[in-house]
């Protein structure tokens, strides 16, 4: 399991201010009774370096070190997928999008360009998939980076030979979750919703419209999904869930979903149960809080957890 952001933080801090760890450590907790326990853990660090007169606008930084809060981001990193240019037409505004997956040594994160400018530099590969990029002045929203007019982007001289493919997964409490975060946990399910069920794409698994249409690949032979709504508690915190269809099989099974009677009594089996989970935290925008989209979820292994236990 790979350290979490705020231990990254406080290792850019005691490194800029040239204090030891402790010291950091013993200023964001001092912050975080000061103000009463109103402040996340990152919060109270990113005071302690704007009193310590660390300037993260102005500084380079390892993806792994990006928390909520942070604006005018500076960091290199490699792209790693390339998504196609995309246009939208929302709220009577138009225009075109791209995104990437931006990865270095530490960690990775999708990262979004909004500005025409940005825009051509890729559509003329001018930018491509494989090459190493310098950002300037981005932003962070949704646990995503995301570059405007005000942002820049540019080939950087710099090599990246090993980056971080896959997110480095993280033992959180809920309490501790931070959009974007990849996440093993440990939680009991307090809450079970009606399934839902869907057509996707055959192709790419987008959602279709009513009339089965992908606004990548147009008509397609739909292919039907279902997702569970569940609530999660680990005594810290609570946060809403969700299950889709591969692996939600492996704890009820399909015409259980279909039939409700009988999913009424699988629900009755599964409600209080500890499960160990793992997944994303990914911020829903409608609602304004985080959720957490669930890739694994299995039974506790009371044998194997006991030994970690004793390992720890």
């Amino acid at each position: 399991m790979e350290r979490g952001n705020y231990d990254m933080l406080v290792d850019f801090i005691a490194a800029s201010s040239g204090l030891n760890i402790e010291e950091v450590e013993k200023r964001v907790q001092s912050k975080i009774l000061k103000l009463s326990g109103l402040i996340s853990k990152e919060g109270a660090a990113q005071i302690v370096a704007a009193e310590l007169g660390i300037n993260f606008d102005k500084q380079k930084i390892k993806i792994s070190q990006i928390v909520p809060g942070m604006k005018r981001i500076n960091v290199v990193g490699k792209i790693i997928t390339l998504s196609p240019v995309r246009e939208f037409n929302k709220n009577g505004r138009s225009g075109r999008v791209i995104n990437f997956v931006l990865a270095d040594n530490t960690n990775n994160i999708r990262t979004v360009l909004w500005d025409e400018n940005h825009i051509e530099l890729i559509i003329r590969n001018e930018i491509c998939e494989g090459d190493c990029v310098e950002i300037s002045n981005g932003g962070l929203r949704n646990g995503e980076l995301h570059l405007t007019s005000f942002s820049d982007i540019k080939k950087s001289k710099e090599i990246l030979n090993e980056v971080v493919i896959q997110k480095p997964v993280m033992k959180k409490k809920i309490s501790e979750f931070n959009t974007n975060d990849s996440i093993a946990t440990r939680a009991v399910i307090v809450q079970i919703f009606e399934p839902k069920f869907f057509n996707t794409c055959s192709e790419c698994n987008k959602k279709v419209n009513e009339m089965n249409e992908c606004i990548v690949h147009g008509r397609v032979a739909p292919k039907r999904r279902v997702l569970l709504g569940v609530v999660l508690d680990d005594g810290t915190e609570t946060i809403r869930a969700v299950i889709f269809s591969d692996e939600l099989k492996k704890i009820i099974p399909e015409n259980e979903l279909e039939n409700f009677e009988m999913f009424q009594m699988r629900k009755k089996d599964i409600l209080g149960k500890e499960m160990i989970i793992h997944g994303q935290v990914r911020r829903n925008s409608m609602f304004d809080r985080n959720e957490f989209i669930i890739n694994e979820i299995k039974e506790v292994d009371i044998d194997k957890l006991i030994e970690e236990l004793e390992k720890s």
